[in-house]
């Protein structure tokens, strides 16, 4: 391609915004702040409406969703949805169930919120919103319970990886995938290693299982799986250990946001470009630490 046609190509795209949401600092915050790619600077935006951290955050239909989490004191049941464009969060219909440490996306216009923690017990259950009717429902359960786990979406199906599993007392190295069409959960190939608190994301049709821990472990590596061979491959590691990190696709690369190495939270931010099999920190850091932050990209308001 010509330089000509490279600039007209980068004039046209969207411009992005990476949106973090709330988190743990130490203690649950509302703060929100959101990176700019064209300016590399980050910017604060509109405060959650009340403290939110270990909340699943996603993008639909233009708007951001917080979706529970835990207020510093309950597991909570509340969702917050933010128009970029009116700077402003509104209250949406409540979950059925109360969720932390739960993972969240998009699939076929309807927003799941898969397992996570309800203040005694790590959940199994998942529930779908239907943005159009404002309610939840419940779909078919996980074969396992699932706290601190993450999820993405490929292919048209939704993909549970790791967590905790509160019955065996064991950090998880299983993954399976929901077909919203059969309503099924199936297992799919395991993680080479177990992972909880691991960040998740896609890019290019495949999964990314970033970091995480094996109890007190807190790691570095990262694999990633392709779908159309049921396999797990490793690839190069983070500079630093995360857990608990907010994870995202952006223009051909993987971002990663936060998190704690075990001993503190990270404001840094680090992205991989999978051309070159190589982690790069970004320059410019967060206002605040936080882990357990849930972060999403949204394109920017005109």
């Amino acid at each position: 391609m010509q330089i000509s046609n490279w600039v007209n190509y980068w004039l046209f795209l969207p411009l992005k915004l990476m949106v973090v949401v709330g988190g743990q600092a130490p203690k649950a915050i509302r703060s929100v702040e959101c990176y700019d790619f064209k300016e590399e600077r980050w910017h604060q935006v509109a405060e959650l409406p009340s403290r939110r951290c270990r909340a699943g955050v996603v993008y639909m239909s233009g708007l951001i969703f917080a979706v529970g989490g835990f207020n510093g004191s309950l597991r909570v049941r509340t969702v917050d949805s933010y128009d970029p464009v009116k700077n402003q969060w509104t209250s949406v219909a409540n979950m059925q169930d109360r969720r932390s440490t739960l993972g969240a996306a998009v699939l076929n216009g309807l927003l799941y919120a898969v397992g996570g923690f309800d203040g005694s017990t790590g959940l199994s259950s998942v529930e779908a919103y239907n943005m159009k009717t404002n309610e939840w429902f419940h779909v078919t359960p996980m074969n396992t319970r699932r706290s601190s786990v993450g999820v993405g979406v490929v292919g048209g199906m939704l993909y549970a990886v790791g967590g905790y599993d509160g019955a065996s007392r064991q950090c998880l190295s299983t993954v399976e995938c929901y077909n919203c069409n059969s309503d099924v959960w199936t297992y799919v190939a395991e993680m080479s290693t177990r992972r909880s608190g691991a960040g998740v994301g896609v890019l290019n049709n495949l999964l990314y299982a970033v970091g995480g821990h094996d109890g007190p472990l807190v790691r570095k590596s990262v694999e990633v799986y392709d779908p159309a061979i049921n396999t797990w491959t490793q690839i190069a590691d983070m500079n630093m250990c995360r857990r608990n990190a907010g994870v995202c696709a952006v223009n051909g690369l993987l971002y990663v946001i936060g998190g704690d190495d075990g001993s503190c939270n990270l404001a840094t931010v680090e992205y991989y470009n999978p051309t070159t099999d190589k982690w790069t920190v970004v320059s410019s850091c967060m206002s605040t630490g936080r882990s357990y932050a849930g972060v999403t990209v949204i394109d920017k308001p005109l």
